[in-house]
């Protein structure tokens, strides 16, 4: 009764070997503080799909924008698939937008914090989740030089207290 099936057969819960992180934004959240979360799916085209499946992707200067009710990522560069010859054969700009399949209640949500509080909507990690790609996209706030000090001065403190409790452990 406890356990979870996975719909297949035979049940039990296994890993799709599908599952996997294609591209991380480890800039992110060090230029960012990092508010809110959302998983979004993809709208993309075949090739595009194939170069994911190879990681042939660039996020870092990649962002969200949100325009007549829409969610877009841009600036996301996925590479043409390799064996496909030119990017004019295979129909797909490597630097066209893509659309973010998100709720309506959601992507209002963002537009309002986007407007009210001056926010930007930033892609953490891509990946694909039962065979589908999906960005993990975060509501964040920029950080000036200092905090990013700041940040990286909180890090170490923690790091040195995890350090001398694991010592004191020890003895």
């Amino acid at each position: 009764m406890g356990t979870k099936s996975s719909g297949r057969p035979g049940g039990g819960e296994r890993e799709d070997p599908r599952d996997r992180v294609v591209a991380t934004n480890r800039q992110a959240r060090r230029n960012y503080e990092v508010l809110d979360t959302w998983e979004a799916g993809l709208v993309l085209r075949g090739g595009e799909v194939k170069s994911l499946r190879e990681s042939k992707v660039q996020l870092a200067e990649s962002f969200g924008r949100i325009d007549d009710g829409e969610a877009w990522l841009l600036g996301l560069h996925i590479s043409p698939w390799a064996t496909s010859g030119s990017a004019e054969a295979s129909g797909h700009d490597p630097d066209r937008p893509k659309k973010l399949l998100l709720h309506r209640s959601e992507i209002r949500r963002m537009h309002d914090r986007v407007q009210r509080e001056g926010l930007t909507l930033v892609p953490l990690s891509l990946y694909f989740s039962g065979g589908r790609a999906k960005v993990e996209l975060a509501l964040a706030r920029g950080r000036g030089h200092a905090d990013k000090r700041q940040a990286i001065a909180e890090r170490e403190a923690n790091r040195e207290a995890e350090r001398a409790m694991a010592r004191r452990r020890r003895r």
